[in-house]
């Protein structure tokens, strides 16, 4: 008779029964259940050993296994992955191996065994189109800045302050402030100045404390970056992708840190932020960087901070004009509006190739245009 493809235990029961029966033929036997000589001496030589349980299946797992993974480096890739839950294979291969531990499986056996001990969501799994990235060519070419929504601490409340080089994705500030005002960010700034120097340019969104709107992008903080020489561009209105570097910091500042646990003062709040900075610019593989670590690719500016502000200087031919209180200025018997961020600041003005049109000059900034014609 045919053997079936799962055997069943009454089936090897009555095989044996027959192997047992006086004058039995091993070989006609085999044959009419289907099987070969070898399985069926098999099953014979089992039974006589351990009686009926030597018939149930017996595990294909070899008694040795040469490429299995070592009980300790599956541990430690579990507990890496309990410390960092959306961290996947590659990731915690490459921060392991910079951690010193050697022989180490390759990143798809990592995946596995996070999926056989359910530590990876289905929904993980679902594959992504690549990314198309921009980065400046060079550290502090850009740094983009942003305020993290604020968390509420025992009293009052942390707004995280992020600081973010494009070229590295090294995070150069992170700060937990009181407030969002343009001071408080100020102070912020000239610490991490001091200790990194200065940017070329600065990206930052169209909020306070550093613009007001699209048609206003000037504050008394963006006044004294341009003091600086330090370029300032705002992202896209309601574009946050325009930041995305910053933005992908902050989901990852959020998992990593924010939602471990509860902060309830200040000073608890900074000193988990130094430590977890510490920990993503010297030692977290980025996916961005090839599995690099941010520390990899920076280095600080050339350019120190002055610790008194350089005197603002026009050429010989500039209109200087100083801008009021209101934020205002005074020519040919006429005011114009020029910004409140420029206040008890001189600017100058210098004719366009269109005749009684000016453009306002602050620093080596144009921050505004006045008409003389129709000017009310």
């Amino acid at each position: 008779m045919p053997w079936k493809e799962r055997t069943t235990m009454s089936e090897k029961n009555e095989f044996i029964i027959k192997t047992q029966q006086h004058g039995a033929n091993i070989s006609l036997l085999c044959h009419e259940f289907g099987i070969s000589r070898t399985t069926g001496y098999k099953w014979l030589r089992r039974y006589i050993e351990n009686g009926e349980p030597g018939l149930l299946e017996q595990s294909r797992r070899p008694h040795h296994s040469p490429n299995q993974t070592a009980i300790e480096v599956e541990e430690i890739i579990l507990e890496v992955r309990s410390r960092f839950p959306s961290w996947g294979g590659v990731k915690i291969i490459e921060y392991l191996k910079r951690n010193g531990w050697q022989k180490l499986p390759s990143a798809s056996t990592v995946t596995a065994i996070l999926h056989r001990h359910g530590k990876i969501d289905p929904s993980e799994a679902c594959k992504h189109k690549p990314m198309q990235r921009f980065e400046w060519a060079a550290p502090n070419d850009l740094w983009q800045m942003d305020f993290k929504g604020y968390f509420h601490l025992d009293q009052g409340r942390c707004c995280p302050l992020t600081i973010l080089d494009d070229h590295s994705r090294f995070l150069v500030g992170l700060h937990a402030c009181p407030n969002e005002i343009w001071q408080t960010v100020k102070t912020q700034l000239t610490q991490t100045f001091r200790q990194y120097g200065l940017p070329k340019r600065m990206m930052m969104d169209n909020g306070s404390p550093w613009g007001d709107d699209r048609e206003n992008p000037h504050t008394m903080l963006t006044a004294w970056l341009m003091r600086l020489d330090i370029t300032v561009s705002h992202g896209r209105p309601y574009h946050p992708q325009t930041q995305g570097k910053d933005e992908r910091l902050h989901r990852t500042f959020q998992a990593e840190l924010l939602n471990r646990g509860i902060l309830h003062t200040l000073t608890e709040c900074q000193t988990k932020f130094d430590h977890w900075r510490n920990f993503y610019n010297y030692e977290r593989p980025h996916q961005a960087l090839g599995q690099s670590v941010p520390a990899d690719r920076y280095l600080p500016s050339e350019r120190c901070f002055p610790e008194s502000l350089p005197p603002i200087l026009y050429a010989s031919d500039d209109i200087v004009r100083m801008v009021d209180t209101c934020g205002k200025i005074s020519f040919h018997n006429q005011t114009f509006r020029i910004s409140k961020a420029f206040r008890n600041l001189p600017v100058a003005l210098r004719p366009s190739e269109t005749d009684g049109v000016y453009e306002v000059f602050y620093c080596h900034k144009k921050v505004a245009q006045i008409s003389l014609r129709n000017h009310n």
